[in-house]
């Protein structure tokens, strides 16, 4: 699945139901680390097939919605 586990899909659908509250990043991380992984998975969400969106519980627009946000937008 282009390199994302199914925890972190998981855990992403988690945080749209809960209303895109700001997740907060680990405190080792740099800002251009964040940036980057932000980027990479949301490339990531919109190659998935529909059948995967089920299994982490998002949409199609969802994850449209999500895989073309800016990588600098939480």
């Amino acid at each position: 699945m282009n390199g994302m586990s199914d925890v972190r899909l998981a855990l992403h659908s988690q945080e749209l139901e809960a209303g895109h509250e700001r997740a907060t990043a680990p405190r080792n991380v740099s800002r251009w680390n964040l940036f980057w992984h932000r980027r990479q998975t949301r490339k990531a969400l919109l190659h998935l097939t529909r059948e995967q969106l089920r299994d982490v519980g998002l949409t199609a627009e969802q994850a449209r919605q999500e895989g073309l946000k800016p990588f600098w937008r939480s």
